[in-house]
C-alpha cells in the first residue's frame, strides 16, 4: 500500500509521473535505449531539456520577458554561492527567516558586504519580518519564500527598485505570484518538481555581467545561459522527471489550479490544529505556510499514542525538524487531499482519546 508521504523532501511526486519515469529508465519512448544511458547531446534528450525549460517559463508567465530557465547541479546550497558570485559587487541585503537564509548569508559573506535587512531569529523564526525598509544601494535583496523547517511563508513581498532574488525551493509552482517582480529565482527540484539532483534557476538576463570579479565557468550564469543548460552533462534523470511533473501541472490547469488545491489542504489541517486542544501551531497564523504545517502536541503523554496511530495509518515523514520539534506535515503539490484527510482524522480521534 502506498503510504501517505508528508516528507519535507525529497518528496512525493504524481503517480503518473513516477510510472512514466520508471518506464523511461527501462526504455525511452521506444528508441531501444534507457533514458539514463543516452547521450545528453542526443536529439531525444535535447528535446526533453528544451521542453522542460519552456514549461518553466510558460507556467511562471515569463515567456518573452527576458528570462532564461536553467537546470543546474548542486542544489539550492550551491545557489547560495552562485547568486553572490554573479550579482554581489558592493553590498547585498538578506532577510533572515530561517536556516536556509542563514546558510545563504554565510556563503555570500565570502564574497562581499552583506547586511541583514530584517530577521525573525529572536523568536526562533516563527514569523516573517514585516515593516522593514530596503536600502536603495543594494546590489540585490535576497528572500526565502517558504521556510520548510519553521512552517512560515512570505505572503507579501517587499516593494523595491532593488533587484529581487528569491530561494523558492519549497514552494515553487505552488501558488500564483507576479514572477516578473523577481530578477532571479532558484529552487531545488526535490520539493515540488522532481527528484533530488537538479536545481532550477530562472534568471533575467539583463542583471548578469555587472560584477567586477572573474567568475569560474561552472558558477557563471551567463555561460550556462549561452550553453542552454548544456555546459556540462546535466542531471538527465532529474530533468526528465521535472519535465514530466511540469507537464502534469500544466495539464491540471497550471499554478492557478494547484493553488486552489493547496489552499484546501492547508485549510483542512490548520482548522484541525486550531480547533483541537491536543495540538498547537508553531508558526504565526498570518505567516503559515501552504506547504509545511508545523505543530506541537500539547500533552506529551499522548505522543506515543499519536505516533502509533500515524504509523498504523501509513503516514510517513511527519516528524518535525530538530530545531522546532513536534510535527511537520509537508503538503507539496502532488500530495493528495486524501492523505491530509487521513492525518486530520487521526488528530481528531486522538482528542477523543485524550
Amino acid at each position: 500500500m502506498k503510504k501517505h508521504n508528508f516528507s519535507a523532501g525529497p518528496c512525493i511526486l504524481p503517480k503518473e509521473v513516477m510510472q512514466k519515469a520508471s518506464e523511461a529508465v527501462l526504455e525511452l519512448d521506444g528508441i531501444g535505449l534507457s533514458l539514463i544511458e543516452i547521450s545528453h547531446r542526443s536529439k531525444e534528450f535535447v528535446a526533453i531539456m528544451e521542453k522542460a525549460r519552456s514549461l518553466v517559463l510558460e507556467l511562471l508567465g515569463l515567456e518573452g520577458k527576458g528570462y532564461q530557465a536553467l537546470f543546474l547541479h548542486g542544489g539550492a546550497s550551491l545557489q547560495f554561492l552562485m547568486t553572490a558570485y554573479n550579482l554581489l559587487d558592493k553590498k547585498a541585503g538578506y532577510v533572515n527567516t530561517g536556516t536556509w537564509s542563514q546558510k545563504a548569508i554565510k556563503e555570500a559573506r565570502l564574497l562581499g558586504d552583506v547586511m541583514e535587512v530584517a530577521s525573525s531569529q529572536e523568536q526562533n523564526f516563527n514569523h516573517i519580518p514585516k515593516g522593514y525598509s530596503v536600502p536603495s544601494d543594494l546590489d540585490y535583496l535576497h528572500l526565502t519564500s517558504n521556510n520548510t523547517i519553521f512552517g512560515t511563508q512570505i505572503k507579501e513581498f517587499p516593494k523595491t527598485n532593488v533587484p529581487l532574488v528569491c530561494d523558492m525551493s519549497s514552494d515553487i509552482f505552488s501558488r500564483q505570484l507576479d514572477f516578473s517582480k523577481f530578477d532571479l529565482i532558484y529552487a531545488g527540484a526535490q520539493k515540488n518538481m522532481g527528484p533530488a539532483g537538479a536545481t532550477l534557476v530562472v534568471v533575467k538576463e539583463d542583471i548578469l555581467g555587472k560584477v567586477s570579479r572573474k567568475i569560474p565557468s561552472m558558477l557563471d550564469y551567463s555561460i550556462h545561459v549561452k550553453q542552454e543548460s548544456m555546459f556540462n552533462t546535466p542531471p538527465v534523470f532529474a530533468v526528465y522527471v521535472s519535465m514530466l511533473t511540469l507537464q502534469w501541472l500544466k495539464d491540471l490547469g497550471g499554478i492557478a489550479a494547484i493553488e486552489e488545491i493547496n489552499e484546501r489542504k492547508a485549510n483542512l489541517i490548520y482548522s484541525e490544529i486550531d480547533l483541537n486542544p491536543v495540538f498547537s501551531g508553531y508558526a504565526a497564523k498570518e505567516d503559515r505556510s501552504l506547504m509545511n504545517a508545523t505543530f506541537n502536541i500539547t500533552d506529551d503523554a499522548l505522543k506515543d499514542t499519536f505516533d502509533t496511530m500515524c504509523k498504523e495509518a501509513g503516514i510517513s515523514g511527519i516528524n518535525g525538524h530538530r530545531s522546532v520539534g513536534g510535527y511537520r506535515a509537508s503538503m507539496y503539490n502532488a500530495l493528495p487531499m486524501e492523505s491530509v484527510g487521513v492525518l486530520v482524522d487521526i488528530m481528531s480521534e486522538l482528542e477523543k482519546k485524550g
